[in-house]
């Protein structure tokens, strides 16, 4: 009797154990999706192998695939993800595949070869006319303009059809009956690209410094092995031609690329550039898809159709084989860890699945992470440096707006000099401000009630352009108040300024600019991160207004000027990396001015301006900073001379939360104690946001110098952890968030 071992896609430690019948045996097979009982329902797991046999097994239901959707290989993969971030493998499965495509059949639906409908296999009639057919006179004139249209173009699709000549069925139906076209229906692809139209581009000609990190990377791919790269450049330092001449010596030599980008404000820019420069099939996956135009690209790429993938942290499961080189742009943004449900960091599983490929691996990044400096100074990494910016272009020239003493202060004087001048001779110009809405917070000026989430413990945010008041956290939301429900008094005052204040100053001081703003709100709908960066590179957006995904690798020529409205918030962050973030952030965010012909130029606006962080930013100077925080991270002893691991308490009742977190700290101690492994148990504390969306927060820190000895611990606490009710409880190893 046959039996196999099945991931089931719940927060389950187990995997589970289910009969073959003898008539389903011939169609079972590692990889493929399985429709099992599971108590009283039905679901659908992946068999992950064979298993013991037993007499009280359950029977399998039904095999919902012709070919295994996952190999041997990639399931190995998942299963180690799975073990690192001590989460249940079904659930790591799930993440791997299509949204979808583990969910059960709809009730009393006999179609179970496609459990979730959204992601039914697209099919598109063709019509042909057909061979030695002419035109038949009893034609009408609608029907006879289709046939000639067919005829001239050799086939059309019903799309094609409709978009020209409006609805077509009646007419074509004529046509089919009257023999003179065939009617085919054909599988198609959604393509996310189908109305874009690229020129293609030539390789440019590389400098000293992008030569010689190409051959060295070519070196690299040439001898077959893993060899896992940091290449530090500067801003505009060419990072992107290089990865493209990279990818192109792989692609020739017979070898797939997989680049990995932060953010998908990123990706329009990048795969436009990609689809310029190659015709070998490219594949994108990232959460603005649809779920159809994400299901299609997986196909194309299980299917071998094309070469080259370019994704967010999720496509570092994307099932490409005979990887040559995986890219990881902007190594070093927080963005490639997950933060909810399985917390994978794609940037790490990068290094993981490039090694077991036999692949070079490249970290890109002007603000690498301090585990990757120092993984250069231990051998983990080789490091490859691109120190000055392409054709001699200069570093931007920086100005500091000291704010200090000064009260209400959005825009500075310099800067508005600034941007006057920007204006006037046509240049672009770039506003960071890490706050997005009209006002930050509303307090009443009687009695100093403060306007609140009821489900966190964060203000609402004011948004004029909706009238509401809103929690960024769980989306609650409240007409905008005229009165103060503490006092019932009328004197609201909005306090704090974001994006959409920003832009509305803007509008009042310069009228006749074209300004933009880029945030959440304005990036929500399809396609909204690709139209406002439109505006920039084709020179009709004048000022663009953004949160910090304006400050990501974006190059555009004609960006001038660029101000920092603010930067002290991300230095007040309860976290110890939050200097590294600043620096970082500041790094890049200035890095996108003078990229073209004409030098750039940068106003910082700062209450801190003599921070390290800060001051190493504006002097160009990261050996300088990476020295002071490095020297900060070993004597406190934080990454990268440490590892750390996270336990999350979550539930609705703060008292069982509170308990539950002490007891799990009682519990690691006591096993601590009984391992003799030096781990240090930092906590529990209530989270710095204590409630998110209903549920009181506590959070455990634990930090060791050695990996093994963390990862021991935290395996006995699961086997020996029993949650309380009501308790959620979250591991999350190598944390990179505190909050």
């Amino acid at each position: 009797m046959l039996a196999i071992d099945v991931a089931i896609p719940l927060h389950l430690d187990s995997t589970y154990h289910y009969h073959v019948p003898p008539s389903l045996a011939s169609e079972s097979a590692i990889g493929k999706r399985v429709l099992v009982p599971f108590g009283r329902r039905r679901l659908v797991g992946v068999v992950l192998g064979a298993a013991e046999s037993r007499e009280e097994l359950k029977p399998v239901i039904a095999f919902l695939d012709p070919e295994p959707l996952l190999t041997a290989d990639e399931l190995e993969f998942l299963r180690w993800a799975a073990a690192y971030y001590l989460h249940p493998l079904g659930e790591v499965v799930r993440a791997a595949l299509p949204a979808g495509l583990l969910n059960p059949p709809r009730s009393g639906s006999s179609e179970e070869a496609a459990p979730d409908q959204r992601l039914k296999i697209h099919r598109e009639p063709f019509f042909k006319v057909v061979s030695g057919s002419e035109a038949h006179p009893r034609l009408g004139s609608r029907a006879l303009a289709i046939f000639t249209a067919i005829a001239a173009a050799a086939e059309l699709s019903r799309t094609e059809l409709r978009g020209r000549f409006g609805e077509t069925g009646a007419p074509l139906k004529r046509l089919v009956e009257l023999g003179l076209v065939t009617r085919e229906e054909r599988e198609l692809y959604r393509d996310p690209f189908r109305e874009e139209v690229v020129a293609r581009d030539e390789e440019l000609l590389l400098n000293e410094h992008q030569a010689a990190a190409h051959g060295a990377l070519v070196a690299a791919l040439g001898r077959g092995s893993f060899a896992p790269f940091l290449l530090h450049g500067v801003t505009g330092s060419g990072k992107t031609e290089v990865y493209l001449q990279t990818i192109a010596a792989a692609v020739a030599a017979g070898k797939n690329g997989l680049v990995l980008v932060p953010e998908i404000a990123l990706t329009p820019q990048l795969v436009k550039r990609f689809r310029r420069r190659f015709d070998c099939g490219i594949a994108v996956l990232h959460s603005a898809l649809s779920d159809g135009e994400r299901y299609d690209e997986w196909r194309r790429i299980r299917r071998g159709e094309v070469r080259i993938v370019i994704g967010a942290r999720s496509a570092i499961f994307a099932p490409l084989v005979n990887i040559g080189i995986i890219v990881v742009d902007e190594e070093h943004e927080p963005t490639y860890k997950q933060s909810e449900g399985f917390r994978y960091n794609a940037r790490d599983l990068a290094l993981v699945r490039g090694k077991r490929a036999d692949a070079v691996v490249l970290l890109g990044s002007a603000t690498p992470l301090l585990t990757s400096i120092q993984g250069v100074v231990e051998g983990k990494l080789l490091s490859l440096e691109l120190p000055e910016r392409v054709r001699g272009f200069p570093l931007p020239e920086i100005q500091v707006a000291d704010l200090r003493g000064r009260r209400g202060t959005v825009i500075s004087s310099r800067l508005l000099a600034e941007l006057r001048k920007n204006l006037e001779v046509g240049g672009q110009t770039l506003l960071f401000l890490n706050r997005r809405g009209f006002a930050t917070y509303l307090v009443c000026g009687d009695c100093g009630h403060v306007i609140r989430c009821p489900n966190c413990s964060v203000t609402l945010t004011y948004h004029r352009n909706r009238e509401r008041n809103v929690c960024h956290y769980c989306d609650y939301s409240l007409p905008a108040a005229t009165l103060c429900p503490g006092c019932n008094g009328g004197a609201i005052t909005l306090l704090g300024q974001g994006t959409e204040r920003v832009e509305e100053e803007l509008r009042e001081l310069f009228p006749e600019a074209r300004i933009a703003r880029m945030d959440r709100d304005t990036t929500a709908g399809k396609g909204g991160h690709a139209k406002i960066l439109k505006g920039l590179e084709e020179g009709s957006t004048d000022i663009l207004v953004g949160t910090q995904m304006i400050a990501k690798g974006h190059d555009f020529p004609g960006v001038t000027l660029v101000g920092v409205l603010a930067i002290d918030t991300v230095l007040n962050f309860p976290d110890f990396r939050s200097a590294e973030r600043a620096y970082q952030l500041l790094t890049q965010v200035i890095g996108r001015a003078g990229r073209g012909e004409n030098p750039g130029r940068v106003v910082v606006q700062s209450l801190m301006p003599d921070h390290y962080a800060i001051a190493r930013a504006l002097a160009h100077d990261g050996a300088g900073f990476y020295r002071e925080e490095l020297e900060f991270r070993q004597e406190a002893g934080y990454p990268p001379f440490a590892h750390l691991a996270a336990l999350h308490f979550s539930g609705n009742v703060e008292e069982s939360v509170r308990k539950g977190a002490e007891a799990a700290a009682a519990l690691l101690t006591a096993l601590r104690r009984s391992r003799g492994g030096r781990v240090e148990l930092l906590g529990p504390i209530a989270s710095p946001l204590a409630k998110v969306r209903g549920r009181y927060r506590w959070q455990l820190l634990l930090k060791s110098r050695r990996r093994d000895i963390l990862h021991t611990l935290l395996k006995a606490f699961r086997e020996e952890w029993r949650t309380p009710a009501g308790v959620r409880v979250n591991i999350d190893v190598d944390p990179v968030e505190m909050m």
